[in-house]
This record gives structure tokens, sequence and C-alpha cells, in this order.
């Protein structure tokens, strides 16, 4: 880098050097464009992008020109930068009060060539900030493993100058409709809090209906704010207030029972700045994913418990979720990846994690445990258990694996879905059907289980053959362990949304369960972003 470095300086006063010998025989009006481009050389110097474009420019302006082109690209970045809030961006990076000052002082010809390279960097800091993220998610959380699909900074400068830039700042941000719908909901909450927010908490652990009282009244009032409720006179836990509670827990991925117990109480309290801030992170993880998703995808969901398919645009089939603990070494992972088959009737190679911390220390005490588990060599063969002493191995030296062949009791179920992956992530079925009434449903080694696995097969299959149940129960009685390919591979995008809006505009919010949207949030701040209210 250091190398690279030196190279685009000596280039840069090899030619202001250039530039300044050119000046001793140039008429005044050519020695003051000599000068402005050996400013914009010298300033270029220190960001080998913005110096390859202005070298490949002949270093002629793009921003500070007389020109009505240059006008248009002053205004138009000028104007993106000072509205970057609307974006929940950070504007200090961007200082556009500063930059109109530093343009309006600028007279001579060096004054403007270092104005020119500044705007220059302040558009490819807002460029990318807005298509591609403020953050690096590795950096926040190691369980993001999402890849920014970063672009080319030179070509950034390059068609923004051949553009039209009004339109060419506006394309930056993300094109998935749920951005647009999250922007929309952003401005309306910053607005509401401008207001005083959605009023006064409710001073109640719990509420039911049929009660009355003051807490009641409060909650009524809350409620109507919210958008949950009409406006009433009412001062009873009625009717209309049990069904406005029910649509609220529904918002909230809680149990709609109409009852304000603890848990909807304290979502109910949850003041408009968490939720906001929830809308702030979601924007920004919808710039970590700004590129096509797949005409059909499959969304998972972690925070909602949910895994669905999605074509077009459009939900096509959904099913709940059960995802990784809570806990350093299960959490499911963030990432995107294509699924490419699924497996009928699969075996379950147990993860080396789990074998050697979980099973070897049993087998220790009882050859026996875990009897559902085959003993494997390296060579792929079944070990009888009477010929191993378990206890003289540790969890580095243990040689064997573990295997569970196909069953219902198996612990992948009767099916599971692949897009093979360094994590060893994958959707599977499971014989713990219990899980998926709870409400929140964290208790996975990480992988996805999944409560309708057939349906979801089906779904899946539907697109290469005219009776998917009939083909996938075929090959479901065998018993025996068979892989189907999909004609059609599928995107697979595992994410982590606390806030989410519906096609028809609500939004939707749900529990930070691993603590990453807290740890964005406080990493956007530290980047300059901030929470506002917007008056009018």
């Amino acid at each position: 880098m250091l190398r690279s470095q030196t190279v685009i300086l000596f280039k840069a006063l090899f030619v202001a050097l250039a530039l300044m010998l050119v000046s001793f025989i140039a008429t005044p009006a050519d020695a003051q464009v000599t000068a402005f481009k050996q400013a914009v050389a010298e300033a270029a110097a220190k960001d080998k992008d913005i110096a390859a474009f202005y070298q490949a420019n002949k270093y002629k302006s793009i921003w500070t020109g007389r020109g009505n082109k240059d006008r248009q690209r002053r205004d138009a970045l000028l104007n993106a930068v000072t509205n970057a809030a609307d974006h929940g961006l950070p504007v200090s990076r961007y200082n556009p009060e500063q930059l109109k000052a530093v343009l309006k002082q600028a007279r001579s010809p060096r004054d403007r060539g270092a104005v020119e390279v500044e705007m220059s960097r302040i558009f490819l800091q807002y460029a990318r900030d807005l298509q591609t993220g403020v953050l690096t998610p590795s950096k926040i959380d190691s369980e993001i493993v999402r890849q920014v699909p970063l672009r080319d900074r030179v070509s950034y400068l390059t068609n923004f100058s051949k553009s039209s830039p009004k339109r060419f700042l506006q394309a930056l941000a993300p094109t998935a409709p749920e951005y647009a719908r999250l922007m929309k909901a952003k401005l309306l909450m910053e607005r509401q809090l401008a207001k005083g927010g959605w009023g006064q908490k409710v001073p109640a652990k719990s509420l039911k209906p049929g009660q009355s009282g003051n807490a009641v009244v409060i909650m009524r009032n809350r409620l109507q704010t919210m958008g949950y409720l009409q406006r009433s006179s009412a001062q009873t836990y009625d009717g209309a207030m049990q069904s406005a509670v029910q649509q609220f827990q529904m918002s909230r991925g809680l149990n709609p029972d109409g009852v304000a117990g603890s848990g909807t109480m304290t979502e109910i309290n949850r003041p408009i700045e968490a939720h906001l801030q929830a809308v702030m992170v979601a924007m920004e993880r919808e710039r970590w994913m700004n590129r096509p998703r797949g005409k059909r995808h499959i969304w998972v969901n972690l925070t909602d418990f949910s895994a669905v398919i999605m074509d077009n645009d459009k939900e096509t089939f959904r099913t709940r979720s059960v995802i990784g603990k809570n806990q350093s070494d299960r959490r499911s992972p963030e990432f995107s990846d294509v699924m490419e088959f699924m497996v009928i009737n699969p075996s379950w190679y147990v993860p080396r994690s789990i074998t050697t911390k979980e099973y070897l220390p049993l087998m220790q005490k009882n050859r026996n445990a875990v009897s559902h588990l085959q003993v494997i060599d390296s060579k792929g063969r079944s070990v009888s258990r009477s010929s191993v002493n378990f206890a003289s191995y540790s969890a580095k030296t243990f040689p064997f694996s573990l295997k569970q062949p196909p069953s219902r009791g198996n612990a992948l179920g009767l099916v599971k879905f692949m897009f093979p992956n360094r994590h060893n992530i994958y959707l599977h079925d499971t014989p713990a059907k219990n899980l998926f009434s709870r409400e929140v449903r964290a208790y996975s080694h990480g992988c996805i289980r999944l409560h309708q696995p057939f349906d979801f097969a089906y779904a899946l299959l539907a697109k290469q053959t005219n009776d998917p149940e009939g083909f996938f129960q075929a090959k479901l009685k065998t018993g025996a362990e068979a892989r189907v390919n999909l004609n059609e591979p599928v995107p697979v995008h595992i994410v982590y949304r606390t806030a989410y809006v519906t096609a028809k505009g609500n939004v939707n919010f749900r529990r930070d369960i691993y603590g990453r949207d807290a740890k964005i949030f406080s990493a956007l701040v530290k980047a300059g972003v901030q929470l506002r209210a917007v008056g009018g």
C-alpha cells in the first residue's frame, strides 16, 4: 500500500511540475487553468481513486466550474448531504454548512482546486454510505457475516460526471421496496417524536379486559396515538381495546390473546425512540444488502422466528422457525447463500463441537449413552462401542465422529434443505414439534428448524414437478436417504430485522434477542448518526 501511495504521489508531483512549466509561457487565463489543475493534482494525491479519476479526466472540474453542468452537480450534492439525515446517515461526515462556506470563500484557482477535490471526497463518502452502508457488518459483530456489495470508487465519479446529477444520487439508495417503506415509517415517527412521542407510559404491570381506572385510560390514549385504536372516551378495557391490544401484539410478535400481560405491557411502554432506532438500524441493514435478492428467494428473519418464500416480492409461503439459542457458540449467523438441494430421510452427522463438548463426556461415563448415535471411524465405518475406550480420549484427540441414521426420531427430522456454507447452517425438520408453540423460539445449535417442512418442500418442488407432494412422499416412504436437486437453485437470506414494514404499510417490531441491533446503533451513533424530532 505504501508503495502504491508513493507512486501516486510521484505521478501527482510530475503532473504538477509539468503544469508549472506550462504556466511560464501561458496567457493569464491559461495560467489560472494551470494553477487550478495543479491544485487538483496536489490535493488528489492523498486519495488514489480520486487521483486516478482526475488524471483520466485531465484535471478538469466537475464541481467548481462556472458552467451549468458543474452548478447542477454542486447543487445536487449539497442538497443530498444536507438532507442525508432523512436516510439516517451521519450528516456530520459531510458537513454541508462548512462545505457551502468554503465554496463561497474560494476565490483563487488554488482555492477552487482544493474545494474541487474535497467535494469529490464528500461525494464518494456519501455515495458509499447511502448505497452500501455506513458500517462494516463484521466489525460490529462477528456473527454478521454478510458480504457488502461495495462499488468501485472511481466508477462512482466517472458515471456521476456523465449522468443526471439528481437522478444519479437518488438511485444510490437501496431499490428494495422495504427500504422506501422503512424510510417513510422513520419520517412519520420523527414527526410523532416532535409531538412528544406516544404519550405517558402506562403505570401498570399488567391489565386485562373488564378493568377500568386511570391506567386503562392512559393505555387507551397510548394505543390511540400509536394508531391501533380509534378515538374514544371509553374508560373501561372493553372489546375495542382488547382488539387493539391484539393488533398491537401481532405487530410485536407476541401471543395475540388481547390481554396486556407483563410482556405486552413492556412493549407498549417501550419509548418511541427505541422503535426509531430499530427502524434506522433496519435501513442500514438494507444498505448492506443493496443487490438483487432473486425473483424467488427464501427470507429467514431470525427475530421473527419465520421462514418465508418470496416470489416477485410477494410472500407465497410462510412457516414458523426455531433458531439458534442465545449463547456464544449457538447463535444463528446472518448471511446469504444459494439453496441447491434437499435431502429426504437424512442422516445426521453430528457436528464436531457437539460430539466433543456434549456427547463424549456422556460416553466416557457410560459407553452406551446416546445409543441412537453410531460411532464412525475415519474411513466411514460403523464401530462397535465395546471396542472403544472413550475415557482415553480428549476433545482434541477423539478420532471418531457420530452419526444418526434416517428415522422419524432423527434430530433433522425427515428432510433438510441444503445451501452448503462454511457455517454449516441449513434448514431442516425436527421431531421437537412442541417448541413451535412458544413465543420466543431460540433453542437450536444454530441451524433453522421449520414447523411445516413438508409444505415448504412442496412449495419448492412445485417449480419442477406437477405433483410435488406425490413426488416427495414417494421418496419419503422408502425410508432411504435421497438427495433431490433443485432445478433452479434458490437464494437464501438469513437476516435479523427487529423492524420491518409489510406491503400494506404496517410497521412491525421484534425483540433484539441477540443484542446485535444495540451494537449496530451504538456504532452508528459513533459514526455521527443522530435521532431527531422533525416538526411540521
